[in-house]
């Protein structure tokens, strides 16, 4: 069985493929990668893996980034060092999550539900589908930005707007910097947390926490000011969603 370990954490990382070893002699690790972006490049490779061992938290941002970049239909084990709520869409039939430090009986227990699950291949394939689109309707909290060949992750709560220019999609952060997304603001608005964003107009998204005032614009709009935006540059909710706009800001 071909194990895949992705793990920032050298020592965790070594204790690991220490245990898959010691658990099951046929366990063949055959890569322990530390990063998001080696991940997804290592993903799109063949041969693929039977199991990921798979840390939350890694050197440049969330695993969940991965998921948003490669189709994963492999089984997943997911670790972390925090117990938090987001936690529980993975607490499904088909996989299973380890709090650090991973001790022998846990990761036994895990083993032994992957091969319950994967003696099935068809049953195994709909659960792990079942956790993806689970997955996949968590609210995105995080952004994961490429800045030349590095990578930068922003945590959604660092977002002042998405917006459109030039055909492009900027996400732009509390401090006035833009940065190219591939995603359309319609696909944003299904991945965004629709209590904390709305979109105002065709060609923007903004975050509740950014709205510092808001004044009649025309006869039947309104327009926003942002904090640490340019005074000059207008965000205006347009006139069909002027009413939805008022019910959303005054929950």
């Amino acid at each position: 069985m071909n194990v895949l370990v992705v793990e920032n954490e050298h020592p965790a990382a070594d204790k690991i493929v220490r245990l898959l070893k010691k658990l099951d002699k046929s366990i063949k690790v055959i890569d322990v990668i530390e990063t998001v972006e080696d991940a997804i490049n290592r993903l799109q490779e063949n041969p693929q893996p039977d199991l990921i061992l798979m840390d939350i938290q890694l050197d440049d941002g969330l695993c969940f980034e991965i998921f948003d970049t490669v189709n994963v239909d492999i089984p997943v084990i997911f670790t972390t060092a925090y117990d938090e709520y987001t936690l529980k869409a993975f607490k499904v039939n088909s996989i299973d999550y380890l709090l650090k430090p991973v001790d022998e009986e846990s990761l036994r227990l895990a083993l032994v539900k992957f091969k319950r699950l994967n003696a099935d291949k068809d049953p195994f394939r709909r659960d792990f589908r079942q956790l993806i689109h689970e997955f996949r309707n968590q609210y995105k909290s995080r952004f994961l930005i490429r800045i030349g060949d590095k990578f930068r992750s922003v945590q959604a709560g660092e977002i002042c707007h998405f917006h459109i220019a030039e055909r492009n999609v900027f996400l732009t952060d509390y401090n006035g910097r833009d940065y190219g997304i591939n995603n359309s603001l319609d696909q944003l608005q299904e991945m965004l947390d629709p209590r904390k964003f709305f979109r105002i107009n065709r060609e923007c998204i903004v975050n509740i926490d950014s709205i510092s005032l808001m004044y009649s614009y025309s006869s039947s709009r309104l327009q926003l000011t942002l904090k640490g935006q340019e005074q000059n540059e207008l965000f205006v909710v347009s006139r069909d969603k002027v009413s939805e706009f008022k019910k959303w800001i005054d929950r």
